[in-house]
């Protein structure tokens, strides 16, 4: 994981004419910096999402069926 690494990934990848990886490196060239961050940064939101997720599916398993306050029962238990 080095931000370094990736501007000669990109160019490596234009010089050997990947038509499909195209729309991909457009994307990283407009957020370049937000790209190197992200590959140099030790920080992730992989945990929030994870809880995020686990709380929606628990929602949607209970919606129409019960009352908020089991609801929120669930969601601290789990």
């Amino acid at each position: 994981r080095r931000g370094s690494d990736l501007d000669g990934w990109m160019k490596q990848v234009r010089e050997a004419g990947l038509t499909e990886l195209g729309p991909f490196l457009r994307g990283l060239d407009q957020d370049h910096d937000a790209a190197i961050a992200g590959l140099t940064v030790p920080y992730s939101n992989g945990p929030i999402e994870g809880v995020n997720t686990k709380t929606k599916l628990i929602k949607r398993q209970m919606y129409g069926r019960a009352s908020f306050q089991l609801l929120r029962h669930r969601i601290l238990l789990a």
